[in-house]
């Protein structure tokens, strides 16, 4: 695997090595020891799938409250999407800053999201599916999130025609530069 940090700190950018022949090819896509050795958090205690039918399908911004907070790895095993993040760490240099990729089933690119960042997406095909790794268990009491569209954090969505988006995360709030989750 290929590690690449982002202006984001902690935010990595991981690529495959592919091991190619004629049969096609074997990458590792998870390795506790090469994330150890990046600094990254090894854990994993969940993985998760979001499959999503429509181009359009906006998801996020999501995070999960200490002392729930949790570390993601991204992947898009089918389709294509456009991944981001918003560092909400308070003492980050990057506090409020986003960072956008797109992920797809051919570049088969991951995120890795650190604890204290926001995490949604848009997908930019029908039938785009993603598969989560996570460092905590989903706690639905510590779950929350920010506006796709939060003024604060100037993320510049691709355009997708028509967006579907649920009541929930268009219900979520705006950022409160009062209120201080991450420090």
């Amino acid at each position: 695997m290929k590690f690449t940090e982002t202006p984001l700190g902690g935010l990595f950018v991981i690529e495959l090595e592919r091991l190619e022949d004629p049969r096609g090819f074997f990458a590792r896509s998870w390795c506790e020891r090469e994330f150890a050795r990046h600094g990254l958090d090894p854990s994993l205690k969940q993985c998760n799938v979001s499959f999503n039918s429509r181009r359009g399908t906006l998801r996020g911004l999501h995070f999960q409250r200490p002392p729930h907070g949790e570390t993601k790895l991204v992947r898009c095993t089918r389709g294509a999407l456009w991944d981001v993040v918003v560092d909400l760490r308070r003492s980050s240099s990057s506090h409020l800053q986003n960072f956008a990729i797109e992920l797809n089933e051919d570049n088969r690119a991951m995120l890795y999201i650190p604890e204290g960042f926001a995490h949604g997406f848009l997908t930019l095909r029908d039938d785009t599916e993603v598969f989560y790794q996570m460092s905590t268990f989903f706690e639905p009491g510590a779950a929350a999130g920010y506006r796709w569209n939060d003024p604060a954090f100037s993320i510049s969505w691709p355009p997708a025609g028509d967006l579907v988006i649920s009541d929930k995360d268009q219900a979520l709030p705006l950022y409160d530069a009062s209120t201080t989750i991450f420090p």
